[in-house]
């Protein structure tokens, strides 16, 4: 029998890659409505348009489904931030632009908020498996280190700032209103999503963060 030429091999990975991606639009979208427990392997077969054999070849069950899920959202997430060239930037201006990323990516991706609800709701530990999850957003944590300690250098930036710290608060912030928004603006009888509060939130984080790490 004829071996297959290296050709037709590329692109049976290029198909595998085409099928899996699809699979992981799929199920990102189905998890984020329904949450891991109501998710359903049918309904993600049809939002694939894949049949249901396809997905369990390339995943075992719906967990480890879940869990690919997850490592995908992180890997868009610190992609995304990477193209940012935060180091190319000066200290203040990188920072600034981290908390302007991470508040307008969230706003662009709820589906990634939810995606987190659902983890923690199972206390994360499809990510407590994932090596590749730590692998991803480690460089985040050096990267952020390696620019408080730039701005601390050159006089900006006061030293002793944890980077991982001040990483929970920029995203703190950020998940929090988001999360929320509908139980704050209820209870606070102020639509807390209009364009204008948007704005005021953003300035706001900036300013609580810069004005963290400045030297006074």
């Amino acid at each position: 029998m004829a071996r297959p030429t290296p050709i037709a091999s590329e692109e049976r990975l290029r198909d595998a890659d085409r099928s899996q991606s699809t699979i992981l639009a799929a199920a990102r979208d189905e998890f984020a409505e329904f949450g891991l427990a109501g998710a359903r392997m049918d309904r993600i077969a049809e939002r694939a348009g894949l049949n249901k054999r396809l997905i369990y070849y390339y995943f075992e069950d719906k967990e480890s489904l879940f869990g690919a899920v997850l490592e995908q959202a992180y890997q868009d997430i610190r992609s995304a931030e990477h193209a940012l060239h935060l180091l190319e930037l000066q200290p203040g201006e990188a920072l600034r632009r981290l908390v302007e990323f991470t508040w307008n990516y969230y706003l662009a991706h709820p589906e990634f908020l939810t995606l987190l609800n659902s983890a923690n709701l199972h206390r994360a530990r499809h990510l407590q498996q994932s090596e590749r999850a730590r692998a991803l957003n480690s460089p985040l944590i050096d990267l952020l280190g390696q620019i408080l300690e730039r701005g601390r250098k050159e006089g900006i930036f006061r030293g002793g700032v944890d980077p991982l710290q001040l990483y929970v608060t920029i995203a703190g912030m950020a998940y929090f209103y988001l999360s929320n928004n509908h139980t704050l603006s209820a209870i606070f009888g102020r639509d807390l999503m209009t364009p204008k509060a948007r704005n005021e939130r953003l300035t706001h984080m900036c300013d609580v963060i810069l004005g963290y790490v400045l030297r006074d």
